[in-house]
């Protein structure tokens, strides 16, 4: 890939900007016929609140690239398994394995509460529109994101490479957060879609922690995490513990605030490392008896966890 990837998401910004223009358009003009929920429409606090996330995601993004990048290099020139020849062969491995990463993080990302307390902020809004794929955290470099590309370093593709594919995930995510598209049949064998990524932003019991796909939605179904939405459970967006604020800020550091006073009200060692390291409720169901005990399953705990 000939060009500087870390431009790439800057470069498609026109193409976003363009997409929400048409989306926010398209559903005023729907409201009066009550085709879309209130939750599919734009609000303004709402909406600055993603692009005030998305500039911070970017800023702190940039800067973790200059860590995570030199790691890289120094697994691909001292480690790597493999060499692959430039084609379509090559890029076509490192499309799938690094959407195999992807998935592996993002259901991570709701298993474990240090990466859901980065995580949390792409769910906590109340509303489900192109804006939403802006929410992003400034703190996933804090909580390892960059961490989960490394074997694709050690399979043998080069740092710049790593990079770019990661970037193109993103981008295709974008233009699943819309309630604007309507099930796309057969395609939703093979790709993520908006049907598959409104069920994963839903809060509804049994949509909660499913479809967690970037691109393919075949690992989904492959691990059993896929779930149908169902026109008989619409569903219900954000947190199970609602935010209920605007404010870039909060969003950011509400649960990380949360999981600092759990951690320091636990005793002993290993409650503590479960305060960081298990399921998002683990603290909110913890009874002080049974300290050893992490749950398999997330329950609808007091900071807004998510079960599967």
């Amino acid at each position: 890939m000939q060009f500087d990837a870390q431009w790439l998401l800057l470069a498609l910004a026109p193409v976003f900007l363009a997409c929400i223009g048409w989306e926010a358009w398209h559903l005023s003009r729907a409201r009066t016929r009550g085709r879309y929920a209130e939750s599919a429409r734009y609000q303004w606090s709402d909406t600055l609140c993603n692009a005030a996330l998305a500039l911070m995601h970017q800023g702190a993004d940039k800067l973790a690239w200059l860590v995570a990048v030199p790691v890289y290099a120094f697994v691909y020139d001292h480690y790597r398994l493999l060499a692959w020849q430039p084609g379509f062969g090559a890029w076509l491995a490192l499309f799938v394995a690094q959407d195999l990463l992807y998935y592996v993080f993002h259901r991570a990302s709701h298993r474990v509460r240090w990466l859901w307390a980065a995580h949390v902020v792409h769910h906590s809004s109340e509303r489900l529109n192109l804006s939403t794929a802006f929410r992003q955290s400034l703190m996933y470099p804090v909580a390892g994101m960059w961490l989960f590309w490394i074997p694709l370093a050690l399979l043998g593709f080069p740092p710049a490479q790593i990079v770019a594919i990661v970037l193109v995930n993103l981008a295709f995510q974008f233009f699943v957060h819309t309630q604007a598209v309507p099930k796309l049949g057969w395609l939703e064998y093979v790709f993520n879609t908006p049907s598959m990524h409104r069920v994963h932003h839903a809060r509804n019991e049994r949509y909660i922690d499913r479809n967690y796909a970037g691109v393919l939605s075949i690992w989904d179904r492959l691990f059993g995490s896929f779930v149908a939405e169902d026109a008989q459970d619409p569903p219900q967006y954000g947190i199970v513990k609602p935010l209920r604020s605007c404010n870039p800020l909060k969003a950011t550091f509400h649960e990380w605030h949360a999981m600092a006073h759990d951690f320091g009200r636990m005793r002993g060692a290993r409650a503590r490392f479960a305060a960081l390291f298990a399921p998002p409720d683990w603290c909110a169901r913890y009874d002080g008896t049974n300290r050893t005990s992490v749950p398999e399953n997330n329950t609808e705990g007091e900071f807004g966890s998510r079960k599967t």
